[in-house]
Order: C-alpha cells, then sequence, then structure tokens
C-alpha cells in the first residue's frame, strides 16, 4: 500500500480551505483518508498553516511520500530539515 500525505480541498466555491492528511495513494482526493494531520488556509495573508509535527516526522519515517505541495509546506515549516536530519542520525 502507498502511502502519500497530501491536501483535502474543503471549503466553499472559491473559498478553499484545506486539510493535509495521509491517504493511500488509491483513494480520490476528497475520500478516504488514514490520519488528519492538519490545515491550511491559502486565503489569509500570510498563509495560515497548523502541522502536527510529530506525527508527520513519523509517517515521513515510515516512508509516506508528501505531494508537491506538501513538500513546499513542510519545507517551509521546517519539518523536511528536520526529517532528513533524523534520517543522518539513523
Amino acid at each position: 500500500m502507498a502511502v502519500k500525505i497530501r491536501l483535502k480541498r474543503m471549503g466553499a466555491k472559491k473559498a478553499p480551505f484545506y486539510r493535509l492528511v495521509v491517504a493511500e495513494s488509491r483513494s480520490p482526493r476528497d475520500g478516504r483518508f488514514v490520519e488528519e494531520l492538519g490545515t491550511y488556509n491559502p486565503l489569509t495573508q500570510p498563509a495560515q498553516v497548523n502541522i502536527n509535527e510529530e506525527r508527520a516526522l513519523q509517517w515521513l519515517q515510515n516512508g509516506a511520500q508528501p505531494s508537491d505541495t506538501v513538500r513546499h509546506l513542510f519545507r517551509e515549516a521546517g519539518l523536511m530539515k528536520k526529517f532528513h536530519e533524523l534520517k543522518l542520525q539513523k
């Protein structure tokens, strides 16, 4: 089972709000997911991002692949740096 960390779109028309979720790669974008890791609101200035860092790092260590947008959000939050430091320690 390939697991991805990706965005699930919520909110009204022309007012997007996203949840960061861990989902099987074959499931639909807004469909079934395994766990919710946080939220992302691109409409606020600056964009509001809330991430459960501990759980996100655990999923990355277990092999979950982030989507391009999620990878960018993780990089800005400093999570990718922490993940690579943990990989080097092992």
